[in-house]
């Protein structure tokens, strides 16, 4: 049987790790040597230990193990929105505007596909999370990047924005603490955010995994008043609670945009296996004594990841948030691909090039906080002995 590709994903590309990080298997397997990958945001730590025992004591329940509905337990809407009440002082309705997710990847690709139609414009930061330009690609919709600079604190410039012909867009994804550059935004940008979108008539979509992660002033655009009628936020308990690979994340928003997804979602997946959502309804009880110990881990492995930041000639800022330290290279005769690659072949590190991430990375680096403070002193040592 010949199997020929939809014409769908002609637009879509491979994704960048999953190509480099076969090349890197394949090195392993022939080199004694291994590689340090500090490329990927894959949190390395355990989960709370009272959520583990959670989840295997949920899985002995008969209950357990049939389908369960799309919306998710009512036990985990309801922890999402006494999640919200307590942290960012946000009501929201767990009935109506929750919609549990399997990670807030599958949230991205839902709300692209049940709300965009060809013909229609997305606006996608650039640099930014690819998956924004993927889905949209795959939904048949066109997509339209602004531009995020670092002179500008890595924000939107929302006047010159206004100055375009914007009446295709529908839909304007942000994310702060920002990925890949760890810029974070304040209620007052959020409020001219939102002033923006109801002017434009265009649904912002708030993907907000890194909320708690080394930030010292975490928020929800939601605390903007009024936000819900033209906003609504993806949440992750990937970063936060270390559950990357279990894959739980939310919606939420409108009643309106909840239903909407919801009735594609439903045709697409099942519900989530029932002791995960238990146990996810268990992370989101714990106060911000959990968010503060894992802060402390995260904050020593940062130390070591600006060291090694300097010891390549890359400059970076100190006070961004987030998994990763990104930095600009002063290196003008490569590209950020060379030079990244030059250090994987020579010292047999990892980093991520921030061109992947789109055109405004291009002469930047990420290096991931997942790694043990012995695996970044080592990656420290590797660099320092070959001379990069």
């Amino acid at each position: 049987m010949k199997v020929v590709q939809a014409k769908r994903l002609e637009s879509v590309k491979t994704y960048y790790f999953a190509k480099k990080l076969a090349e890197i298997a394949a090195i392993n397997q022939r080199d004694e040597v291994q590689i340090i990958n500090l490329g990927i945001g894959s949190p390395d730590l355990l989960p709370p230990e009272s959520v583990i025992e959670t989840l295997k004591n949920a899985a002995s329940n008969n209950e357990a193990h049939k389908y369960q509905s799309y919306k998710g337990l009512p036990i985990l809407r309801d922890a999402f929105s006494k999640w919200y009440q307590r942290f960012f002082n946000v009501e929201i309705n767990p009935h109506s505007e929750v919609l549990p997710l399997m990670g807030s990847k599958e949230g991205i690709m839902h709300i692209s596909m049940s709300l965009l139609n060809p013909g229609d414009e997305v606006l996608v930061p650039d640099p930014g999370y690819p998956a924004y330009r993927m889905t949209a690609a795959l939904a048949g919709a066109t997509t339209r990047f602004y531009n995020l600079k670092q002179e500008n604190h890595w924000l939107p410039d929302l006047e010159e924005l206004a100055k375009e012909d914007l009446s295709k867009v529908k839909i304007m994804w942000i994310n702060y603490p920002h990925m890949p550059t760890g810029a974070k935004a304040d209620l007052e940008f959020y409020g001219k955010l939102i002033a923006f979108a109801k002017a434009h008539d265009i649904l912002v979509c708030h993907d907000n995994p890194y909320v708690f992660i080394l930030n010292d002033n975490p928020i929800s655009i939601l605390q903007v008043e009024g936000a819900k009628d033209n906003c609504i936020e993806l949440i992750s308990l990937s970063k936060c609670y270390n559950m990357a690979g279990w894959r739980i994340g939310a919606l939420i928003g409108h009643e309106n945009a909840i239903n909407t997804v919801l009735k594609f979602k439903s045709n697409m997946a099942s519900g989530m296996f029932r002791p995960l959502q238990e146990a996810a309804a268990k992370a989101l009880s714990m106060d911000e004594s959990w968010m503060r110990k894992l802060d402390d881990v995260y904050e020593k492995r940062k130390k070591i990841a600006q060291q090694i930041m300097t010891e390549i000639g890359a400059e970076y800022e100190v006070d961004n948030a987030g998994l990763f330290v990104w930095a600009k290279i002063s290196e003008p005769t490569k590209t950020v691909e060379e030079f990244c690659d030059e250090i994987l072949y020579k010292a047999k590190v990892f980093i991520t090039p921030g061109h992947i991430f789109g055109n405004n990375g291009e002469g930047y680096v990420r290096i991931s906080l997942c790694s043990s403070e012995e695996t970044l002193l080592d990656a420290l040592s590797r660099i320092k002995k070959n001379k990069i």
